[in-house]
């Protein structure tokens, strides 16, 4: 057999094995020479990896796990939620492949859904809930989602602190960090695979990068974790810091937690890879201070016009109608009370050349006392779909941004954990705006429950939820972006062609 033979066929073993079919057939005589449109099919298999939660006694976690139902997947497949494997030291076993007395295996999932479109939750509590690493396979992994939600009662760090748990990845940014005395920020690293992976993190202050070796090659440890304090990495304070987390070899899971001795605390997610126009969605209305942080990787300063799209259409700050960003320095903008009341988001536009920027905003809800900060990352689009998990009667509210072109989107409320039917709502929204809208609640809502947001027609449109505490005295909330869920996968069409066998 021909080498170009056996290349065909390992191509197209290799394309069953990404998305479970592949198509091969004849070209008739009229169709031979037309290309068709790349198909887009569900993924098979996605990894997520969840930090672990708190370091406080009094921190309680529940993990809420959800796939959308997604037209095409496979009726089978599986998904697990576990904590990150270790060995003995004496025996060199995984713990996960040590059995009990029973013959069971030991170590349970923390989370284990049961189907498609139905979520699930598990719970911990304490300090010592580890990194937890999940993968789901067949028709449980397109748009799979994972949200950590952790309560800390008392101390630095106290409030609602969420995050959705990441895929792996290689390259990761945190504008909005820092090492200032009121703050304990730490950056976690986890690793899904059975290798080692080797991390460098740098950081960035408002002189640029600051002096370190202690961040250079770093050993996360198969299907393990690291939580490094940033204050060791550099003994400079900055108010405002950018993190960047390099993966050398392997790969990673990457998150910031960020706690504050005044204004409790919350993960800061990864920002969206640096690009000239960014959109931060869903500042909360009621926000009484809001904390504008970006950052340049090139070698050329960044000029930025900053707006706000407000239901009514975008605005400009008083005061903060540009910003310019130094190149390698970071930077951070006090914007006060920029939404006033109403919903917000920050559009940022360059006023000239295109330089590529990461950003973030520090939100802070609440007076005196009872003060709460969160994160928003600068973030892409929902795109054909997105899925946020964990939401709740009457603690959440959905954010939608149309930063250009109007858009109509689908929102579909799921079943409960506990019990109820889906609900679907529809929402128009304008160019240039931003609208908090009543978000569709399951029938008969028992426990929590999923939103997934699909774009209909229109422009791009970028989403926000928050969540806020149960406790109304309190200012407590989280806030997550909605970014495409990356459920399909573009696949090209192949057709079979005899005339290799030929060459």
């Amino acid at each position: 057999m021909k080498r170009t033979t056996l290349s065909l066929f390992a191509g197209a073993t290799a394309l069953a094995a990404v998305t479970g079919f592949a198509a091969v057939s004849t070209p008739d005589a009229t169709g031979a020479d037309t290309a068709r449109p790349a198909a887009r099919l569900p993924v098979e298999r996605t990894s997520l990896l969840c930090p672990a939660p708190s370091t406080s006694d009094l921190a309680e976690t529940s993990y809420t796990s959800f796939t959308p139902v997604t037209k095409g997947a496979d009726e089978k497949g599986e998904a697990a939620l576990t904590a990150g494997a270790t060995k003995d030291e004496k025996t060199g076993e995984k713990s996960e492949e040590k059995q009990d007395e029973k013959g069971e295996k030991a170590e349970k999932p923390v989370v284990q859904p049961k189907a498609p479109g139905t979520p699930v939750t598990g719970e911990t509590s304490g300090a010592g809930t580890p990194a937890l690493v999940g993968t789901a396979e067949g028709g449980y992994a397109p748009g799979w989602t994972v949200q950590q939600t952790t309560e800390v009662a008392a101390g630095t760090g106290r409030g609602l602190q969420g995050v959705n748990c990441t895929a792996p990845d290689t390259d990761f940014w945190f504008p909005g960090a820092s090492t200032a005395t009121s703050r304990t920020d730490y950056v976690h690293l986890t690793n899904p695979d059975d290798s080692a992976a080797v991390v460098d993190i740098e950081l960035y202050g408002k002189d640029g990068a600051l002096k370190s070796t202690v961040g250079e090659g770093i050993t996360v440890p198969p299907r393990g974790s690291e939580s490094l304090l940033l204050s060791t990495l550099s003994d400079e304070e900055q108010t405002d810091l950018t993190v960047h987390v390099g993966v050398r070899s392997g790969r990673v899971g990457a998150a910031v937690q960020a706690l504050d001795d005044k204004t409790g605390g919350d993960w800061l997610s990864a920002a969206a890879d640096p690009a000239s126009d960014l959109v931060l969605p869903g500042i909360p209305k009621d926000a009484t201070a809001v904390r504008l942080v970006l950052f340049t990787p090139g070698g050329t300063d960044a000029d930025l016009k900053v707006r706000l799209a407000s239901p009514s259409g975008l605005i400009t700050p008083a005061g903060h109608e540009t910003v310019r960003v130094k190149a390698g320095m970071t930077t951070g903008v006090d914007l006060g009370e920029v939404t006033r009341g109403e919903a917000g988001s920050l559009v940022l536009t360059p006023t000239s050349g295109s330089v590529p920027v990461v950003a973030a905003v520090r939100v802070v809800r609440g007076k005196g006392g009872e003060q709460e900060s969160a994160f928003i990352p600068a973030s892409d689009p929902v795109g054909a779909r997105a899925t946020v998990a964990d939401n709740r009667a009457k603690s959440t509210t959905l954010s939608l941004t149309a930063p250009g072109k109007g858009a109509k989107v689908k929102v579909t409320a799921s079943a409960g954990t506990e019990g109820g039917t889906t609900a679907t709502k529809t929402y128009t929204v304008k160019g240039g705006t931003t609208q908090d809208v009543e978000a569709p609640v399951p029938a008969g809502l028992k426990g929590t429950y999923a939103l997934t947001v699909e774009t209909v027609s229109g422009g791009p449109l970028h989403a926000s939820r928050t969540l806020t505490g149960q406790d109304d005295d309190v200012a407590s909330f989280t806030v997550q972006t909605l970014p495409d869920d990356r459920g399909t996968v573009s696949v090209p069409n192949a057709d079979q062609d005899l005339s290799v066998l030929q060459r």
